[in-house]
């Protein structure tokens, strides 16, 4: 019997991770787990919309199921979003049945803080670790003709009450859109020192329903700097950047905290992007933008061994494109609007 050589030092090793074509290696998953929404923000979705039928949703388990197969796969940092995800009843079941799973490491909750002050105890129990809220103003009348509902004060006490039940980090997101509420990025920046939060502002992004989207609507990250260091107080990059997040982060000199800037407009970064996304009907996105999707929810209902979803993820990411060509002729918006594709 010829015994077995001895493995070679030098050979590559074969990847057990979530590699696309461009060598980016894909250990974060965002998980959308409702369509529905109380607000009607117009960057995100229309005033009249029809919403998925429960049936088509995934369930907890079927949640739990996929996470549980990506996860040998290297990924380990899960974000729940909706639509609005609080929206989605006992949403702090799921939250206990995905810290379960071995190999998560990080569990974030994207939220417009509506439904939160009720259930944010809840949620850090069940090992919830970080929450975002989106907070685009804290004008009444601004908030109200950008979300076409009320509701600013139960955003105010859903904060108050993340901050009460222990939740470390609390980020703010701003979407600013000029023209609209680019008065508001002093007043959030200084809102989220006073409180001790985080702070980010996102460019303006064409995901809107009714395609108003246009360039000279954003407010751009560079402007956005100008108006912190010249109203609220100097920022240097922050030493700890992690150069795959989305948000390039800054430090205030006097301590006074963070704030991120996430410039998919002026500043790509999609070669270091390391997401993919699961939609609340069971499909995977493996852009924000992209055209083109990937069918998970009738494999996790059939049946089919995990093998099978997992070679659906892979060739999902592995046909990734270069990145989303906003700033080209060729860029094509998708059909699924923020709220259904999960943010």
């Amino acid at each position: 019997m010829t015994p077995t050589p001895p493995p070679d030092p030098l050979a590559k090793p074969i990847a057990r991770g979530l590699t696309d074509s461009f060598g980016r290696v894909h250990d974060n998953l965002r998980i959308s787990v409702t369509d529905r929404c109380n607000l009607r923000c117009v960057y995100c979705m229309p005033e009249q919309v029809r919403f998925m039928p429960r049936e088509r949703l995934l369930s907890f388990e079927e949640i739990a199921r996929f996470v549980a197969i990506v996860a040998p796969l290297g990924v380990a940092k899960l974000r729940l979003t909706g639509g609005e995800p609080l929206m989605r009843k006992d949403l702090d079941v799921l939250v206990r049945m995905l810290v379960a799973i071995p190999g998560i490491a990080d569990l974030g909750l994207t939220t417009n803080g509506i439904l939160l002050a009720p259930i944010a105890a809840r949620l850090r129990d069940a090992g919830l670790e970080r929450i975002n809220v989106s907070l685009d103003t804290l004008d009444p009348e601004r908030f109200e003709r950008l979300a076409r509902r009320k509701g600013l004060d139960d955003v105010i006490a859903g904060i108050h009450a993340a901050k009460r039940a222990g939740f470390d980090p609390i980020k703010l997101n701003a979407v600013v859109i000029r023209g609209f509420n680019e008065q508001d990025v002093v007043p959030l920046a200084r809102f989220a020192r006073e409180l001790g939060l985080g702070m980010r502002f996102i460019e303006y992004m064409p995901l809107d329903a009714e395609h108003a989207w246009e360039r000279d609507k954003v407010f751009l990250a560079d402007e956005i700097l100008d108006a912190l260091a010249r109203e609220v107080g100097p920022l240097a990059p922050a030493a700890d950047q992690d150069p795959r997040a989305p948000a390039l982060d800054y430090d205030y000199l006097d301590g006074g905290g963070r704030v991120g800037l996430i410039s998919s407009i002026s500043r790509p970064f999609c070669m270091s992007c390391n997401r993919l996304r699961l939609t609340a009907d069971g499909k995977i996105r493996n852009c924000l933008f992209a055209l083109e999707e990937t069918d998970v929810r009738a494999l996790l209902r059939s049946g089919d061994p995990a093998e099978a979803v997992e070679r659906a993820v892979r060739a999902s990411v592995a046909a990734k494109w270069e990145g989303h060509e906003i700033n080209t002729a060729r860029f094509v918006q998708p059909d699924r609007t923020m709220h259904s594709i999960g943010g």
